[in-house]
């Protein structure tokens, strides 16, 4: 057996842990990263706890939170983000109606952990896009960064970090290619 297959959950591993969780507390969030890769059978086993059931073995999941964290839908997303700004429109008046469609076609229709469950689309009740970061965005980050470190956030050092990160369209820089957690894990370059 493979190590990452070692590494999974059973899914009668996962009911358990969700069900032991609900247990004790009935409005528990539980935040699943990169679904989109997750083995189908892990998203089915979680499908019952979701549906619009009164009890599931005894226990009620209604109060309970379930966030699927994904990168289905990032092409649609840096699309539309870049036919805004090729619009001379703000990232800040692109709108949930103007990728929701779009979102949701991509999460059911890829070769994703959703796409190759039964999951089905009535059992999402919100996709919300995380869009793509610009230089402001990079900036405040690292100053945040600098916070949660316990320094004195420097406006020089938190350019010199979004500087130094890749942007796209290549020539306009505009968008960042990756988001706060490289801005994390690179600060201590810049800081004493």
């Amino acid at each position: 057996m493979d190590r990452q297959a070692q590494e999974r959950p059973s899914s009668s591993q996962l009911k358990q842990w969700i069900k032991g969780n609900i247990t004790d507390c009935a409005q528990s969030m539980f935040i699943f990263d990169e679904v989109d890769k997750m083995h189908p059978d892990l998203i089915d086993s979680i499908k019952p706890y979701l549906d619009y059931y009164n009890k599931v073995d005894e226990v009620s999941y209604g109060k309970a939170i379930f966030i699927f964290l994904s990168n289905d839908g990032a092409e649609s997303i840096t699309q539309t983000a870049l036919d805004f700004w090729n619009a001379g429109r703000d990232r800040k008046e692109i709108e949930l109606k103007d990728l929701e469609t779009s979102l949701s076609v991509s999460a059911f229709n890829i070769k994703s952990g959703l796409w190759r469950s039964s999951f089905t689309e009535n059992l999402v009740d919100f996709f919300i896009p995380f869009l793509p970061l610009e230089y402001q965005h990079v900036v405040q980050c690292a100053r945040a960064q600098m916070k949660a470190r316990g320094l004195e956030p420097d406006q020089d050092v938190a350019d010199e970090v979004a500087g130094d990160l890749d942007y796209f369209p290549k020539f306009e820089r505009v968008f960042s290619v990756r988001g706060c957690k490289t801005v994390e894990s690179r600060l201590h370059f810049y800081t004493k």
